[in-house]
C-alpha cells in the first residue's frame, strides 16, 4: 500500500493551563524540506522536533507550527536575588556620589533591568515538554492516517492507467499480419534494387538486411513491458516508501514504449503506441505524489 506525501494533522491539548495546539501539513516535493515554526521560550527544542518529523513522515514539504496560548495571565517570577544584587550595587552608587535616592527609585530602576520579571511559562518543565511531544506524535499519526487514505486513492488510479497500457499490448497483435507483410514488401523492394546493378554493394545490401530485422521483431519489447507493468503494480502493493522505485520502473516503461513507436512501422501501431504514453503521462504525475 503506498502513502501519499499530501497529508494533515491538527491536535490540541491543555497543559499546566496552557493550551498547545500541534498543526502539521505536507505536500508533495522531490526532498525533505521541513519548515518547523515554534515560540521563542521553545526553541531549544527545534532539533528534536526536526529528527521527529523526519523519522516520522520520511519526506515530502512539512510545514510544522506549535502554538501556546498562556492562560496564566499576570502570574510572574521574579528573580528575588537578582533584585536584591542590584539594589545593592545601585544604592552603592548613589551613596558615593552623593545621591542619596529614596528606596523607591531605586526599585523602580531595578524592576525597568532585564531578566528581572520571568513569566513562568518560559521556565523549562521536562514533564510538560514530554506531554507536548506525546501531542506531536499523535497529530503525526493524524497525518499518516491522511496520506494512507489519499494513498489509497492514488493507487486506484494509478492502478488503472497501468491496466490500460497493459490491455494495449494484445491491440498491437491485431496488426502484426498486416505490419509483417509491409516490412516484407520493403525487403523485396532492397532485393530488387541489388539484384538491378551496382546501385548498393553487397556489404551495404547487408546492413540494410540487418537493420530491417531488427526493426521488424518487437516481440522482446512486448514481454518487457508486459513485466515492467507487472513489477509496477507489485510495487505498489507492498509495504515501503516507494515513489522513486515506482519513478525508476515507469521510466523503463516509456523506454519499451518508446521503441516500439520506433519500430512500429504501421500507423494503426502508433496510435496505440500514443494512448500508452498518454496513459503513462498520468501515471509518471501522480507517482510524483507518492511517497
Amino acid at each position: 500500500m503506498i502513502l501519499s506525501m499530501t497529508g494533515y494533522g491538527k491536535k490540541t491539548a491543555y497543559i499546566n493551563n496552557k493550551k498547545i495546539s500541534v498543526e502539521i501539513k505536507t505536500l508533495n516535493s522531490k526532498n525533505l524540506n521541513l519548515q518547523v515554526k515554534i515560540p521563542e521560550s521553545y526553541n531549544s527544542k527545534d532539533l528534536e522536533i526536526r529528527d521527529l518529523l523526519a523519522r516520522e513522515l520520511k519526506g515530502g514539504k512539512i510545514s510544522f507550527i506549535l502554538s501556546v496560548e498562556n492562560n496564566n495571565t499576570g502570574e510572574i517570577n521574579l528573580d528575588k536575588e537578582k533584585i536584591s544584587a542590584y539594589c545593592k550595587v545601585l544604592s552603592e552608587i548613589a551613596e558615593e556620589n552623593n545621591l542619596n535616592p529614596e528606596n523607591q527609585n531605586i526599585l523602580q530602576a531595578v524592576l525597568s533591568l532585564p531578566d528581572i520579571v520571568k513569566s513562568r511559562d518560559e521556565e523549562e518543565n521536562s514533564d510538560e515538554w514530554q506531554e507536548i511531544v506525546d501531542l506531536i506524535t499523535e497529530t503525526i499519526k493524524e497525518v499518516n492516517k491522511f496520506r494512507l487514505q489519499e494513498g489509497k486513492s492514488l493507487e486506484k488510479d494509478i492502478s488503472e492507467n497501468i491496466e490500460q497500457i497493459e490491455k494495449l499490448i494484445p491491440e498491437i497483435e491485431k496488426y502484426e499480419k498486416e505490419r509483417t507483410e509491409t516490412v516484407k514488401e520493403r525487403l523485396k523492394l532492397k532485393l530488387n534494387e541489388f539484384l538491378e546493378g551496382d546501385k548498393q554493394n553487397k556489404d551495404r545490401f547487408e546492413q540494410e538486411i540487418i537493420y530491417f530485422l531488427d526493426k521488424f521483431d518487437i516481440n522482446e519489447e512486448k514481454i518487457r513491458l508486459k513485466n515492467h507493468c507487472r513489477y509496477f503494480t507489485e510495487t505498489m502493493q507492498q509495504n515501503e516508501i516507494a515513489g522513486n522505485k515506482l519513478g525508476f520502473i515507469a521510466q523503463e516503461i516509456g523506454r519499451e514504449i518508446n521503441t516500439l513507436g520506433s519500430k512500429a512501422n504501421h500507423a494503426e501501431i502508433q496510435k496505440i503506441v500514443v494512448n500508452m504514453k498518454n496513459y503513462l503521462g498520468k501515471v509518471k504525475e501522480q507517482s510524483l505524489n507518492v511517497l
